[in-house]
């Protein structure tokens, strides 16, 4: 089980030798939310307490946030699953690329199958799934990034280019930050060398997405704002385009707001959330999955969750009211859309709404609920609570907050 909050707090408080009430004064926070977070009285906290709390210790916010919504790492040995990930997306020194089985039927339309199909299978949380099909993807696109005349390499270069953001993706999701950025890297080397114009942007968002998650917010923020530019400048009338440049300014936002600068991020998301109404009247792209989630539903969703992020739940609830998803919108952004409402709805003490959203979310998206440690964080802070709605304890037990009933 991932290590709770307090004890990450109380461990990063003590290396950095200092008592509850030195944290405090350092963090600007108050003292008791500090110690009714160690003392696990408090589950979660909100971005701006978290950021400050980091500051004071001394850390980056990973360091006190653990492991991003994903599979928790244990700190043992990668599975030969992700092993075999990592040496696709880093094969071995000195050794020549393996020509992949069935090379004879491998035709850039087939890859481009396997890849859309690698996306689904991450957007329905399907990890270990994309862990035993990536290896094989990444292999064929290599293949076909170095076969034929220049056009097909440069598809091929394209392909390659997708398969390994994806294995970017899933490190990221997986912790492992690191890994992820190698291999966004080697996408963006191989976007550069392809025929389409928009995949260093389309990258570039997930480089951006990377950053963010360790902490490195004027980096992430940058290389979104530089990303959106290119976008638009040569790409801003096609919906494909649009996508791209509106998926990294919600990305700029993101940063903005994780930074403390709300108003920024609202400001930003205002203006890409009117956007989205040129984009209806635009034809659509030939494989949406191939580019950036980006409609007038994943802008709003967006807003919702930097809203609960910032301590507003009632202007999430407010934007979150009698929303309509567009089917574009994948699982992924629908679990967090629930878990932000659900989150809003904690806040404002309303434990019954809450609870009917928890529900909603594990009928739909029980996968995601699971890999989701802000869930787990929802449920344990409603479980210590003095109101436990019918349904509560059924979630509980889902999530592992407590043993089954006996």
């Amino acid at each position: 089980m991932a290590e709770h909050l307090g004890d990450r707090l109380a461990r990063l408080r003590r290396m950095a030798d200092l008592t509850q009430e030195a944290l405090a004064e350092r963090s600007d926070v108050s003292v008791d939310v500090v110690r009714k977070l160690e003392q696990k009285r408090k589950h979660s906290a909100r971005l701006p307490t978290l950021h400050a709390l980091a500051r004071g210790l001394g850390v980056e916010l990973t360091a006190l946030l653990g492991d991003p919504p994903g599979v928790p790492s244990t700190g043992e040995a990668d599975p030969p699953q992700f092993v075999a990930v990592r040496r696709a997306v880093m094969p071995p020194l000195f050794a020549p690329p393996a020509e992949p089985s069935g090379a004879e039927r491998l035709t850039v339309s087939l890859l481009r199958r396997e890849i859309s199909d690698g996306w689904t299978l991450y957007h329905n949380a399907e990890f270990g799934r994309v862990m035993e099909v990536l290896p094989g993807i990444i292999a064929d696109a290599r293949f076909a990034a170095s076969v034929g005349g220049a056009d097909e390499k440069a598809a091929g270069q394209a392909a390659l280019a997708k398969a390994l953001q994806l294995a970017g993706h899933l490190a990221i999701r997986l912790g492992r930050t690191d890994l992820g950025l190698a291999a966004l890297e080697r996408a963006m080397a191989a976007a550069e060398c392809s025929s389409d114009p928009l995949l260093v942007p389309m990258v570039s968002n997930s480089v951006a997405w990377n950053y963010q998650r360790q902490n490195r917010l004027d980096d992430a923020a940058h290389v979104a704002v530089h990303a959106a530019d290119l976008a638009e400048r040569g790409h801003g009338k096609t919906a494909a385009g649009l996508r791209v440049w509106g998926g990294l300014m919600m990305s700029a936002a993101t940063s903005s707001a994780r930074s403390g600068d709300y108003g920024a991020a609202d400001e930003l998301m205002t203006t890409a959330e009117a956007a989205t109404r040129r984009l209806a009247t635009l034809p659509p792209p030939e494989d949406g999955k191939m580019f950036s989630v980006f409609s007038r539903s994943s802008v709003r969703i967006e807003r919702v969750r930097l809203a609960v992020q910032h301590a507003r739940p009632d202007e999430a609830l407010a934007l979150a009211k009698g929303m309509r998803l567009s089917p574009d919108v994948p699982v992924s952004w629908r679990t967090w859309l629930l878990l932000d409402v659900a989150r809003a709805h904690t806040d404002v003490g309303n434990i019954e709404g809450a609870v009917q959203t928890l529900e909603r979310l594990r009928r739909i998206a029980p996968a995601w609920m699971r890999h989701h440690t802000f869930a787990v964080a929802i449920v344990t802070d409603l479980w210590a609570g003095p109101h436990r709605p019918p349904g509560l304890r059924k979630l509980a037990e889902f999530l592992g907050v407590v043993g089954r009933a006996g």
